[in-house]
């Protein structure tokens, strides 16, 4: 059986207790993902578009030297897409073994979360793919857990994903 973030996050938290978390926006929701799957957070930089690209990548940015691909959480959450601006900031995570950039509205803090108080994820029949990992109720606010393994690429028949994988790969 293959680990996924959340299969991760429930092994490693088994003899920890607490996890910390990178708390960030997209639109007006709360979401954290786990800290160790942080390398960087930037500020905005335009990005290249890419033809044929997947609706929510946003295009590649050279980060030292390499092809960084970002993608618009917000796009890929369903959302409505970002118009980035100076404000919004580019997480550099590992999401299912691929080094992507996500292009958040701003990274809020870094919170401390105990597995105990996730919340199941609602099955409301649409199929979220996975991306939500469950729920946790901080300070009266939802912090919803992304599940960066099941991010990318929500349909790996898709040609536009192919070309996604591409350009990670490079």
């Amino acid at each position: 059986m293959a680990h996924t973030q959340t299969d991760a996050f429930s092994v490693n938290r088994a003899g920890s207790g607490r996890r910390e978390m990178v708390g960030f926006r997209v639109g007006d929701q709360a979401f954290c993902i786990d800290i160790t799957s942080v390398l960087e957070i930037r500020g905005w930089t335009p990005a290249t578009p890419v033809p044929q690209s997947p609706h929510y990548m946003k295009g590649v940015v050279n980060l030292r030297g390499s092809v960084l691909p970002i993608i618009d959480l917000a796009a890929r959450l369903g959302l409505p897409t970002t118009e980035p601006s100076a404000r919004h900031a580019i997480m550099v995570a590992n999401c299912g073994g691929r080094t992507v950039g996500l292009l958040v509205e701003g990274v809020s803090d870094i919170v401390q979360l105990d597995d105990a108080d996730r919340q199941a994820t609602p099955d409301m029949g649409h199929g979220q793919g996975g991306v939500v990992a469950g729920i946790f109720a901080v300070d009266g606010a939802m912090l919803s857990l992304l599940d960066l393994d099941n991010l990318l690429p929500p349909d790996r028949s898709r040609p536009a994903d192919e070309a996604f994988d591409a350009i990670a790969a490079a």
